[in-house]
């Protein structure tokens, strides 16, 4: 071959060598996805592992975010993400506050033959581990996944028929991280101990007024200004009773539709046990009918302002 055939024979070469490489480059950056990096921002927790573009759905909404792809970066924002939602059981065909009529009874197993673990009253919530069939009933089992003042009176598994309840679905514990009480939220809660009355705002905007219990002279309702901090659609609430004898106590499961607005301890929450709102009647928390407190919990966020005033 002549010296210049050989010539153009290797530019040529050269040339497709380029050409080959260029393609590829051109073919990884438009149709392969490309690894990007989360890195922490606003100092929320935010797992730092691979993932590609766009974001997982599943990282927590609302935080921003650099990205990193290649030597770039940008600050985005993520889409809001779908709830984690729990199953809990509301208790709807059953006896009234003072265990008038027929009561729904926890047992502890899946059937009428099995012990009896306690009476359930209208208003109760409690949280589902699961559902079982057995000769043609359907029976959810019951956990409590919470700390229990007194755990020894809590004995064996508790089941529940379907027959008498209904399903809610909830996000479940809702809390405000420990001194993370800045919102902008422009609701607020009024709670007056001489009328026995609840106001519920947004803005000046009046959005309920109910009749309420709160608590009674040796155990009053503290006064002040406070935040929710806590909400949790269903907990077991029990103690003792410090103005009556000491052998007396209080042991109820299920308290519905809780927003608790002091670390010592009181709640806004549904009351199944009475019907005497309007009156003092509590320990110190604020007694609201039940399927009101629903409605209330369901309104009332994460940093609402709560004012206990006479």
């Amino acid at each position: 071959m002549p010296k210049s055939d050989r010539a153009a024979y290797w530019v040529v070469t050269l040339l497709m060598v380029v050409i080959f490489i260029l393609m590829g480059i051109l073919a990884y950056v438009f149709f392969v996805p490309q690894t990007i990096t989360l890195s922490e921002k606003k100092g929320d927790v935010i797992d730092a592992v691979p993932t590609t573009y766009p974001p997982s759905p599943y990282l927590r909404s609302e935080e921003s975010v650099v990205l990193e792809v290649g030597t770039t970066s940008e600050e985005v924002v993520l889409l809001p993400v779908e709830k984690v939602l729990f199953e809990y059981v509301e208790v709807i065909d059953s006896c009234g506050p003072h265990f008038e009529g027929e009561c729904l009874r926890a047992r502890s197993g899946p059937g009428l033959e099995y012990e009896v673990q306690g009476r359930l009253r209208d208003g109760v919530v409690l949280k589902v581990g699961g559902k079982v069939e057995r000769d043609g009933v359907w029976w959810y089992k019951i956990v409590f996944d919470e700390w229990l003042r007194y755990p020894e009176r809590l004995q064996g598994d508790w089941y529940v028929a379907a027959d008498y309840v209904k399903i809610v679905m909830d996000e479940g514990v809702k809390t405000i991280a420990e001194g993370a009480y800045a919102t902008t939220t422009k609701k607020t809660i009024t709670v007056n101990r001489s009328e026995q009355k609840l106001y519920a705002f947004e803005g000046d905007e009046l959005f309920l007024e109910v009749a309420i219990s709160t608590g009674l002279e040796l155990t009053p309702t503290p006064r002040g200004t406070f935040t929710i901090f806590r909400k949790t659609p269903s907990r077991y609430m029990q103690g003792p009773l410090p103005y009556l004898a000491q052998q007396k106590y209080y042991d109820l499961p299920g308290v519905p539709w809780n927003l608790y607005f002091t670390e010592q301890g009181a709640v806004i929450h549904g009351a199944y046990w009475h019907d005497s709102f309007g009156s003092r009647y509590s320990s110190g928390c604020v007694n609201v009918d039940p399927e009101i407190a629903y409605t209330l919990y369901t309104w009332a966020e994460l940093g609402t302002t709560v004012i206990v005033k006479d």
